[in-house]
């Protein structure tokens, strides 16, 4: 057999993928597992939205639409926008995605050549340089730690630009480190940004699930900012809607043309169903994922709170998304009852889904290998099984 894609080799499968489908075999199995691992609400998705997409098959709206999506979603992606960004945008802006990943891809796709670079914050959602590996691009990580509240400064992303620096990739509220950038971080990263004319790819997935500072759109900055951020957003977060594949784009016009000419020979258009469901989930507001946040916060004041009270473990309060990230690295060095050796963040998890049944995402997939991520996207009775089997397997360690 002839040699595979040198760029399809040079990517790690996703680890959160690999760790999340882990611990569902080993449930099939009859293994009870707690996973921690995936970044998915346990709410069910509104009737509301099931009944529309229902109503679409119905009517027979099953056929092929525009590659970019139907006219009916990117019009209440750009009323969203403006009813809850203050932002104006033409639906020839939106391109409509099977999902947000997919949208990432569409973008890095479009404006990135082979060498530009790409500036990432560390810790940073394990797509990411993946997917900037796939376009040829080069990532820059700019570390942070639990010290300096898992954020970067302005004066490190201006010292991380060169001449080759084609994008920053803010995700805000962020995964996996639940940290936002406010208003006043966010207008000196767009000073910097405009300066050097840098894009920045906003990753806004989890912009409604916060729980203090207030996240806002960076291209809400102002003309010169926006013209230089490329949006990604979708219903998966917000709406409980996961699976059903439906993220979005919105950039300046040229871009999305260009988005639009790689999905008609790639991807074409998501289910159309979803789209329809999609609609009537941005139609109705905000009500559901309100709901969801108020369950969000019980849950985080509760594991943050139940990690804090582990010996040898700091754990930053996040103000959005649904992840906590302790630094666990007092615990590196030491050694289980088996006589395993924990190393780092990846043989502390495979231990604890070995023997402890708890499935969590080392901190190495993320960039940082001093901490592990949880997500508390799950039911209170999980968390409090999962802290009993985390503050467990840790104090066997020595």
């Amino acid at each position: 057999m002839k040699a595979l894609s040198k760029r399809i080799l040079a990517i790690a499968p996703s680890m959160t993928v690999a760790i999340d489908t882990k611990a569902k075999e080993m449930q099939a199995a009859g293994r009870d597992v707690v996973a921690l691992g995936a970044g998915e609400p346990d709410f069910d998705t509104p009737e509301h939205v099931k009944d529309a997409a229902i109503a679409s098959i119905r009517e027979g709206k099953t056929k092929y639409t525009a590659p970019t999506g139907i006219p009916e979603l990117k019009r209440a992606v750009c009323n969203k926008l403006k009813r809850e960004n203050g932002l104006d945008y033409h639906p020839a802006q939106v391109v409509i995605t099977s999902g947000a990943k997919h949208a990432i891809f569409n973008i890095l796709s479009a404006v990135i050549n082979p060498g530009d670079e790409v500036i990432i914050p560390a810790p940073y959602w394990v797509t990411y340089p993946e997917l900037v590996k796939l376009a040829g691009g080069v990532p820059v990580f700019l570390p942070t730690s639990v010290e300096t509240n898992y954020k970067i400064t302005a004066a490190q992303l201006e010292r991380a630009i060169t001449d080759k620096t084609k994008l920053f990739l803010l995700c805000n509220p962020s995964n996996p480190t639940g940290m936002v950038y406010g208003r006043t971080e966010l207008e000196a990263f767009a000073k910097i940004l405009v300066k050097n004319d840098v894009f920045v790819l906003s990753d806004e997935i989890y912009e409604h699930i916060q729980y203090g500072t207030k996240a806002i759109s960076i291209a809400s900055l102002g003309h010169e900012i926006k013209e230089l951020t490329l949006i990604v957003n979708g219903v998966s977060k917000a709406y409980a809607m996961t699976g059903w594949r439906v993220g979005y784009t919105i950039t300046p016009k040229p871009i999305a043309d260009a988005i639009a000419a790689l999905q008609s020979q790639a991807t074409h258009h998501p289910a159309n169903a979803s789209q329809y469901a999609s609609v009537a989930a941005l139609e109705a507001g905000l009500d559901f994922v309100n709901t969801m946040v108020v369950e969000f916060t019980k849950r985080r004041d509760y594991i943050v709170g139940a990690l804090k009270a582990i010996p040898g473990v700091i754990c930053p309060l996040p103000e959005g998304a649904f992840y906590a990230l302790p630094n666990v690295s007092s615990f590196y060095g030491k050694k289980a009852p088996d006589g395993t050796v924990i190393k780092g963040s990846l043989e502390l998890c495979r231990w604890l889904l070995e023997t402890h049944l708890l499935a969590i995402v080392p901190g190495i997939a993320f960039g940082d290998d001093t901490c592990v991520r949880l997500s508390y996207a799950t039911s209170m009775g999980e968390l409090e099984r999962a802290i009993e089997r985390l503050s467990k397997g840790l104090a066997e360690l020595s």
